[in-house]
């Protein structure tokens, strides 16, 4: 069974070497300017799991769970799982707000990974720093000597959040009501962008979907306790109808 997720990397994909996983990232973090809008990014969605065979099951996080969710809801795409990592239709705010503010800041980047270290470490105090600050690299790009985050800034203007972009709530409501595959809900315990009544929320939208917290973690689930995500997000597979597991 393949699993599509709409992220930059998961580490976790090593730990299954028996399935057969496909990561991607939307247009913005490989050139500048594109399109955000909802129907865009689920198109993308479609066009990928296009070339995978079977039924994939859908792993995504943030805006890459929100276009899972629309997708699967929506009929475009024909999932046999859909992992939600700390988000849902109901978001807090201010948390959003947080996450916002820390995705526009140093428009003009950095000089080091050492100042990309020490900015994720002033945004997210309670993950461990690692000795080494290599492994940021997958989330940066090196431009004329500095470094830039590996996202586009157009993103985060404000055009980018009309009705028919990712976060419109009445349209993920209505997709997740619809929602027939298996869903898990993978949250962190002290998230400021997904509430524990936001959480609920998507458990009674989705019938049968069920939630994990996981502790010591905020919205970055993954990179926070990679390890316990990742057996998480296994344990669910394993238990699909038609998977025999490892």
């Amino acid at each position: 069974m393949p699993a599509a997720l709409q992220e930059p990397a998961w580490a976790g994909a090593d730990a299954c070497p028996e399935r057969a996983i496909t990561t991607w990232v939307v247009e913005g973090y490989r050139r500048l300017d594109a399109d955000y809008s909802m129907d865009a990014l689920v198109d993308d969605l479609v066009r990928v799991t296009g070339t995978l065979p079977g039924s994939p099951v859908l792993i995504g996080a943030s805006m890459g769970g929100l276009t899972a969710l629309v997708a699967a809801g929506k009929g475009r795409v024909t999932a046999s799982g859909l992992v939600l990592v700390d988000i849902a239709p109901r978001i807090e705010p201010e948390g959003a707000a947080r996450v916002a503010a820390f995705m526009r800041a140093h428009p003009d980047g950095f000089a080091s990974l050492e100042d990309v270290a020490e900015a994720v470490t002033a945004y997210n105090p309670h993950r461990q720093r690692p000795a080494s600050p290599e492994g940021l690299r997958r989330n940066v790009r090196l431009r004329d000597g500095r470094w830039y985050w590996h996202w586009d800034p157009a993103f985060m203007r404000p055009r980018d959040h009309r009705p028919d972009g990712p976060f419109d709530n009445s349209r993920l409501t209505d997709a997740a009501r619809a929602v027939a595959a298996p869903t898990l809900l993978v949250r962190g315990q002290q998230s400021e962008v997904l509430s524990a009544d936001g959480a609920a929320e998507l458990l009674r939208l989705i019938r049968g979907a069920r939630s994990v917290d996981v502790r010591g973690t905020g919205h970055m689930v993954a990179g926070d306790d990679n390890d316990v995500f990742t057996r998480e997000v296994l344990g669910f597979l394993d238990a699909l109808p038609g998977v025999s597991g490892r």
